[in-house]
């Protein structure tokens, strides 16, 4: 297990979620490449939270999933809608609290998730390709192929100084990985 590197906020909305009161619960988004466990560690962390959970993927555009199932990696032009949708639906939520498992691969693209959902944690899912390749292929019939494995990990950027999040290493246990993430919260 790595420790979890927070970086500090950069504004007052992104208190740690033992600092807010219940009407501000915490909006997160947990990301890392494919087959890292954004949804298994999302969908656990939302229920420890008691907010809701979407999948990122359930709002990307058919076209790009049809493009990523066709094993061709997605373009910035491709990608930025969909962040912007992200970033919109977590704002929408931000009243009362919302997980989002979200790639969120590099700087730009959390601060433009960052931009709609001001105060938004960051969780990076980091771990050994092996992992992640018997991952890919433990998941048949999931649209976004073992292949473009080498696209996203040349895509992805750590979280830099200032940036509100934690990276935590996706090699233990989905529920410890979710009480390392609570502590990264204050929770």
């Amino acid at each position: 297990m790595t420790e979890p590197h927070t970086a500090p906020s950069t504004t007052a909305s992104a208190a740690p979620a033992s600092s807010r009161t219940p009407s501000h619960p915490p909006l997160v988004v947990v990301g890392g490449v494919s087959g890292s466990g954004k949804s298994t560690v999302g969908s656990q962390l939302a229920a420890a939270l008691g907010v809701p959970f979407i999948d990122g993927d359930s709002l990307h555009s058919a076209a790009n999933i049809e493009k990523m199932s066709a094993g061709h990696p997605l373009t910035d032009d491709d990608r930025l809608p969909w962040l912007e949708t992200v970033g919109r639906t977590l704002g929408e939520h931000a009243s009362g609290g919302l997980v989002v498992a979200c790639s969120a691969l590099r700087r730009r693209y959390r601060e433009l998730i960052r931009a709609e959902a001001p105060g938004v944690f960051f969780v990076v899912l980091t771990g050994p390709r092996e992992v992640l390749e018997q991952r890919l292929g433990d998941r048949p019939g999931h649209f976004m192929p073992a292949s473009l494995l080498d696209s996203q990990l040349a895509t992805l950027e750590p979280l830099e100084p200032g940036e509100h999040g934690a990276e935590v290493a996706f090699t233990d246990a989905p529920a410890d990985i979710v009480t390392e993430i609570e502590g990264a919260l204050g929770a």
